[in-house]
């Protein structure tokens, strides 16, 4: 006789409601969609975050490090100003001036090198124009 109801309680519940051995599927099933929608959202939010990173690949050293230091700065601190402007560095290709100094630098030190290594002919005035 434990498994019949009580004559004045209602014979067809909506499932949603908890049974007597004090499962709720309805809060079950809202406790799942919550935790993946935060876990989808925080993936979402990092990939987003990661954008300006993944650009940065193809730029130079210096101004990659730029961009990933903006980009954490706009994770840490929620302003977006540092994430727009992570992008936009990230998305500018600046000239490279320091390739071009360093060739002519090291083509003078060749220069150099090899003006060094043999002696430069002298000029013999025989004491001429005293």
């Amino acid at each position: 006789m434990s498994g019949d109801l009580h004559p004045l309680a209602p014979h067809a519940l909506p499932p949603f409601v908890g049974g007597a051995d004090g499962s709720d599927p309805l809060f079950s099933a809202i406790t799942f969609i919550v935790i993946t929608m935060a876990l989808v959202i925080g993936v979402f939010y990092l990939k987003l975050h990661a954008i300006p990173e993944q650009l940065a690949h193809k730029h130079s050293n210096t101004q990659s490090q730029l961009i990933m230091v903006l980009a954490l700065l706009a994770l840490f601190t929620h302003n977006n100003i540092f994430w727009v402007a992570a992008l936009i560095l990230a998305l500018l290709k600046f000239p490279d001036f320091l390739t071009p100094i360093n060739s002519i630098s090291d083509s003078l030190k060749k220069l150099t090198a090899q003006e060094g290594s043999t002696p430069a002919p002298k000029e013999d005035n025989n004491g001429e124009g005293r």
